[in-house]
């Protein structure tokens, strides 16, 4: 059963960082891409970022330079670090594995910048 676990959201106020983590199961998790999507209260789903299997990265122009994506194979999990955070970057953020199409996802970690 393919399981993805986000973790690190929380409230922190504008210039602050966080530090999300997705641990991954049930599935061989070196051999696929990931992706952050995040989604606002009232606005569509939105790509952040995406990591390839080669550690290749792609960032969305709103968070170029200001999130990391990175992937740990040993653990089987994938951080976005986020740094001077804004009030806009409020939304659920989630991850899923995969780039482009998405056939998983996980429930979700809300980070709130206020």
């Amino acid at each position: 059963q393919v399981q993805l676990v986000e973790s690190g959201g929380g409230l922190v106020q504008p210039g602050g960082s966080l530090r999300l983590s997705c641990a991954g199961s049930g599935f061989a998790f070196d051999r696929w891409g990931m992706t952050w999507v995040r989604q606002a209260p009232g606005k569509e789903r939105e790509f952040v970022s995406s990591i390839s299997t080669d550690g290749t990265t792609s960032y969305a122009d709103s968070v170029k330079g200001q999130f990391t994506i990175s992937k740990d194979k040993a653990k089987d999990t994938v951080y976005l670090q986020m740094n001077s955070l804004k009030t806009e970057d409020t939304a659920m953020y989630y991850c899923a594995a995969g780039q482009g199409s998405l056939p998983y996802w996980g429930q979700g970690t809300q980070v709130t910048v206020s």
